[in-house]
């Protein structure tokens, strides 16, 4: 019997229905990816050209003028407007899901992890509604704003996330963590590639709308999956009330209780690390679409979707060269490694011009996402079983967190410094991944003993 929250918060006792296998959460964020990354590219596109077609404004289309490189005021405009509603529906889902995502998440510890998912499908299921009416229907852009805001307050892919890991964690031991929640981030990648090949493609042929109704497809499925195959991973479920403050307070207490010497202070540096790798990886997203889109790339669909996809392929190599440097490596010098190379990428990418030297940054980035699955993996054994989905919680804030300071940072600055340096915010980046790299180092150096057994529990 699984839990169900009813109309006052409280939960009771409901059928668990079929059951594919105990944990198996792959299926779901492979789904989830899956749509969400057919839709990103073509959101950003479909502001581009909607906001081009406002200002009567079809210029960087003619290759020609891709070779001139003089400023073009309304293009400007039109890149500044695209960035911007990026940023206001960043911001919008990153407001309300700083609340239901850490509310959600530590409710699951209580109710299991299968509400939570059930939850966040819907949410995204919603989005993607709303997207279709905005495309179909020539509906205001700020419909893109109220369908992120609704699918956060339903816990969003951050709230999905913590959920799969948090029950990644619950059938895991200590020594295969790190590997299966590399597997789980492999899911998204081959997702994203997969996504990003057929999007471009489709789009260049048949327009807008297909990709969306593609994703709403996934989307149900994904839910009917989530609500009637998945085995739970929480082996006593309990009755909780959803509203109360007590989800927020087992959070906080995660970082504030007395515990192991240490282990709080490992616990708070270490989300510091993933919170700026995160935030350069998401705010280098955000812009990389409108930086392929304008001059001197001047990038179609296609070759954005090609590009879409290389940006997703490290999830596929990160988790093969993860599994092979453990043979010879400790799981932090395999973090390093990645940030060196990510840092290498985003210099590339700043001094992109040509097509070549854009797919030569992606390819240094071939090692970059082996840093999240080690931080996460380090994180889930510094907390007890109990506390697997509070600590998930936290991480989907942190999450949450970079995404607005990535927005904030990375949208704001790419219009700003578009007159003396296009690729400045991604040698911002390069910069920002120093500080995770120097903090992973510090931990270890600090921590020779054996990391908290006591909490590395097996199930």
């Amino acid at each position: 019997m699984e839990e169900r929250a009813n109309s006052r918060g409280e939960t009771r006792a409901w059928p668990a229905g079929p059951v594919l296998c105990r944990g198996c959460v792959e299926p779901l964020i492979f789904l989830a990816n899956f749509a969400l990354v057919l839709q990103g590219p073509v959101t950003t596109q479909y502001l581009w050209h909607r906001f081009s077609a406002d200002l009567g404004y079809n210029g960087t289309r003619d290759r020609g003028s891709c070779t001139n490189h003089s400023v073009d005021p309304t293009a400007q405009k039109v890149e500044t407007l695209t960035s911007h509603w990026t940023l206001y529906m960043n911001m919008g889902g990153f407001l309300v899901g700083l609340f239901s995502s850490t509310l959600l998440g530590a409710w699951s510890d209580c109710v299991g992890r299968r509400p939570l998912l059930v939850l966040a499908s819907l949410g995204l299921l919603l989005q993607t509604v709303l997207s279709i009416f905005v495309v179909q229907l020539q509906l205001h852009v700020g419909y893109f704003v109220l369908g992120r805001i609704l699918c956060a307050l339903l816990g969003d892919f951050s709230g999905l996330l913590a959920a799969g890991f948090a029950s990644v964690a619950d059938v895991s031991s200590s020594r295969t963590r790190t590997i299966r929640m590399a597997l789980l981030e492999a899911c998204i990648g081959v997702a994203g590639m997969l996504a990003s090949l057929i999007g471009g493609n489709w789009l260049q042929e048949q327009g807008y709308a297909n990709p969306f109704w593609l994703a709403l497809a996934l989307l149900i499925a994904m839910t009917l999956y989530a609500a009637f195959c998945f085995g739970e991973t929480v082996k006593e479920a309990t009755s909780a009330r959803l509203f109360t403050l007590r989800h927020h307070r087992s959070i906080v207490q995660l970082y504030v209780t007395q515990a192991p010497e240490k282990s709080r202070k490992h616990l708070a540096l270490y989300s510091l690390a993933i919170f700026v790798v995160i935030t350069v990886h998401l705010g280098a997203q955000d812009i990389l679409t409108l930086y392929e889109l304008s001059t001197p790339l001047c990038w179609d669909s296609r070759l954005i979707g090609y590009g879409s996809a290389a940006q997703h392929l490290p999830y596929l190599t990160s988790l093969l060269g993860l599994r092979l440097l453990q043979y010879c490596l400790a799981d932090t010098w395999v973090a390093e490694i990645g940030l060196a190379f990510n840092i290498m990428g985003m210099v590339v990418f700043a001094f992109a011009t040509i097509t070549p030297l854009m797919f030569t940054g992606y390819g240094l980035l071939f090692l970059s996402l082996v840093v999240t699955p080690v931080i996460r993996a380090k994180l889930s054994r510094l907390v007890r079983e109990s506390e697997q989905g509070a600590l998930f919680s936290a991480v989907a804030c942190v999450n949450g967190l970079a995404m607005l300071t990535a927005s904030g940072i990375f949208n704001s600055l790419y219009p700003a410094t578009l007159n003396f340096m296009k690729g400045f915010p991604f040698l911002l980046g390069a910069g920002l991944l120093f500080i995770p790299a120097v903090l992973i180092g510090i931990l270890e150096r600090a921590n020779h003993c054996p990391e908290f057994q006591q909490f590395s529990q097996s199930p």
